[in-house]
Order: structure tokens, then C-alpha cells, then sequence
């Protein structure tokens, strides 16, 4: 008998993630230096981490030999003070991904329903089915979350639905008081999951803390990950009232956050210089890469992220090519959308270059 006879059925049919590809695998597999290639697939901060998380994270590992704290006291700490919330309204977890995964274990089993845009954050999906849940899909509308058609998506079996505003991979966001009489409109056995990892590039992202006073089911997800650099540490966290954060506690598993994360992601918090110093410098790139590229004859989709959708006809073919040049972008076939790529948001020289050989592809199609 194989492994795979043992496995649960729902395993088999589980499909899986496929990150970006990292720079050494791009060097290895195409012969090239890996000094000259540049990553722009993965919606990371070119600027890095903040100096302060680097040096905290650096002071944690010297004390390797000892588990974390379990309960993340110093960071939960942190956060209540940048959200004004009290430390037992969050939840810190392996990215906020695993926030995620967590309301799965929480409130989905077999034929619940999930609402959810499409394209989005793959992982919403995943999850879903991981559970047994039923995805429903809901069609983006000039790449941003159709909330009427959403709302209207909902039964009595719907038990979550995800919106993330700026939203991967489209980079569009919904106006904030939309968003917010979205999830005043939602009907008490509907918790509303609002992924913000983007929320600190957003000029018109929308303050979830009335809704959690007014009592409503929500929780916002938020990363480390994106502007705060952090990417391979893998901290996020999810907050909400002090009731949807002890249930998702109760399933979390013991030393979810390693020390180091925890260290780094608490420093980065008081770095308020380097964040808005991330922010300005994305809004600038953001604009050359978007005015290059039209200027080029793409069409460049509105993003308030840290990225960009542009549409050169064949995505998969481009972005061949630009790894063939040493620049790794984001393919959207996968996503259901073919003829477009996403690149992220780098450094002046990066988007410079990357214009270049945009160009360059041009001049040659």
C-alpha cells in the first residue's frame, strides 16, 4: 500500500502554492552571476529591514539556546500601543498567512462557504480547501473587489469572507468607507477576514478599530513582510476583539513565532523614520515604473501597493525574457490573468533598469 493510499482523499486534490523564484535558482538554472540579477516578483522591500529590526534581531539570536516566549508578551505589547487596542486583541503568527489558517481550524469544516474576490491572495483559497469549505469566487471589477456582487455571494452557509484592500495581485484598492459599510452590512454569522498587508502604502486605507467597538466580527491581518522587510522571518499578526483573538489562540500551536521574529518585528514597529521613508520611496517608484511603462505603450493597471499590474500581451513569455535579462517578475497566468505581469515596486537603479529592458522587449516584439 502507498503513502498516498493512507492519505486523507482531500489531501490528494490539494493544490500547491508556488512562490517566486529565488534569485540563486534563477543563477543556477540560467548560468548567471547571481550579483547582477534583480528580484522584483515578490512584493519585498528593496530597501531591506529596518536598521533597528536587524540590530534587535541580531541581540535575540544571541540567546538561541531559549524558546520564545510563546505568548509574544513584548510584541503584543508593541502593537497594542501603534492599534490602541489592548494586548489580549491580537494574535501573532508565522507570517499572516498562518492567521489565516488559524480561522480555518476556528470556524470552517465540510461545505462551508468562503467568500472571496478573485484574483486574490491565493492562500484565501488554499485554506479554504484545506478545511473542506467551499470556495466562492466573486470576479474583481477594474481590479478591485466587487462588494455588492460579494454581499450578494452570501448564504447561511458562508462562514468567512476575505477582502484585501490594496488587493495581490491587481494592486487596486476599495475606498475606505465602502470597505467599511461592506462590513457593517454583513450578517452576524459572516466574519469578514480584512487583509491589510499592503495597508501602510495606502493613503485611503480604512481604521478598523470602530467596527471592533461596535462589536462587529472582523479581524485585520496584517505582515511584517511587506514594508516593514521582514519577509524571512515570517511574523504577522491578526487583531480583532479579545474574543476572536482567544479563539484563534486556543489553535495556534506553542512557539509559533520564533524569538528572533519576534525581536526584530517589535524594533521595526518604533522605526517610524524608515517607514515613512519606504512609503515616500515606493509612491516615487510606483509613479516612474507607471508613466515608463505607458510611455512604453503598456497598459498599467492603478495600484496603491508596492507593486504594479502591466499587460504585454503574452505574461509568460515576458517574463521569460526578463529572466533571460536577469529580472525576475511575477507571471499572472496563474491567476487567471495571461497577459499581464507583476512587478514590484524596487529601488531608483532597480526601476531604471527594470524600464530599460522593458524597453528593450519592446524594440523586439
Amino acid at each position: 500500500m502507498t503513502l498516498a493510499a493512507l492519505a486523507k482523499p482531500a489531501v490528494l486534490r490539494q493544490p500547491v502554492y508556488e512562490p517566486g523564484k529565488p534569485i540563486e535558482t534563477v543563477a543556477r538554472e540560467l548560468g548567471l552571476d547571481p550579483a547582477t540579477i534583480v528580484k522584483v516578483a515578490s512584493n519585498e522591500n528593496p530597501l531591506g529591514p529596518s536598521p533597528r529590526a536587524v540590530a534587535a534581531a541580531r541581540q535575540a539570536l544571541e540567546q538561541g539556546q531559549l524558546y520564545p516566549d510563546g505568548g509574544c508578551f513584548a510584541l503584543r505589547q508593541k502593537l497594542s500601543e501603534r492599534h490602541g487596542l489592548s494586548p489580549e486583541q491580537f494574535v501573532v503568527g508565522n507570517g499572516s498567512n498562518e492567521i489565516i489558517e488559524l480561522l480555518g481550524h476556528v470556524v470552517l469544516g465540510p461545505d462551508d462557504e468562503v467568500v472571496m474576490g478573485v484574483p486574490a491572495f491565493v492562500v484565501y483559497k488554499l485554506a479554504t480547501l484545506l478545511f473542506g469549505a467551499v470556495p466562492v469566487e466573486v470576479p474583481m471589477r477594474d481590479f478591485r473587489h466587487d462588494l455588492a456582487a460579494m454581499a450578494s455571494a452570501i448564504t447561511p452557509r458562508t462562514k468567512l469572507v476575505f477582502v484585501a484592500s490594496p488587493n495581490n495581485p491587481t494592486g487596486a484598492s476599495n475606498p475606505g468607507s465602502e470597505l467599511l459599510a461592506f462590513a457593517r452590512g454583513l450578517p452576524e454569522h459572516v466574519i469578514l477576514a480584512f487583509d491589510e498587508a499592503y495597508a501602510e502604502y495606502d493613503d485611503q486605507a480604512p481604521d478598523l478599530r470602530p467596527l471592533i467597538a461596535e462589536g462587529r466580527k472582523v479581524i485585520g491581518l496584517r505582515t511584517f513582510s511587506k514594508i516593514y522587510g521582514l519577509a524571512s522571518l515570517r511574523v504577522g499578526y491578526g487583531y480583532g476583539s479579545t474574543e476572536m483573538a482567544a479563539l484563534l489562540n486556543r489553535v495556534r500551536q506553542p512557539f509559533n513565532v520564533n524569538a528572533i521574529a519576534q525581536a526584530a518585528a517589535a524594533a521595526a514597529l518604533d522605526d517610524r523614520d524608515f517607514v515613512a521613508r519606504c512609503v515616500s520611496e515606493n509612491r516615487a517608484g510606483r509613479a516612474r515604473i507607471a508613466a515608463g511603462a505607458r510611455a512604453l505603450g503598456l497598459e498599467c493597471a492603478p495600484s496603491a501597493a508596492n507593486f504594479l499590474l502591466i499587460r504585454v500581451g503574452d505574461g509568460a513569455r515576458w517574463f521569460a525574457a526578463l529572466q533571460q535579462r536577469g529580472l525576475i517578475v511575477r507571471p499572472l497566468q496563474p491567476y487567471g490573468l495571461p497577459e499581464w505581469i507583476r512587478i514590484t515596486v524596487g529601488t531608483a537603479a532597480q526601476n531604471e533598469r527594470l524600464l530599460a529592458e522593458l524597453a528593450a522587449l519592446v524594440r523586439t516584439a
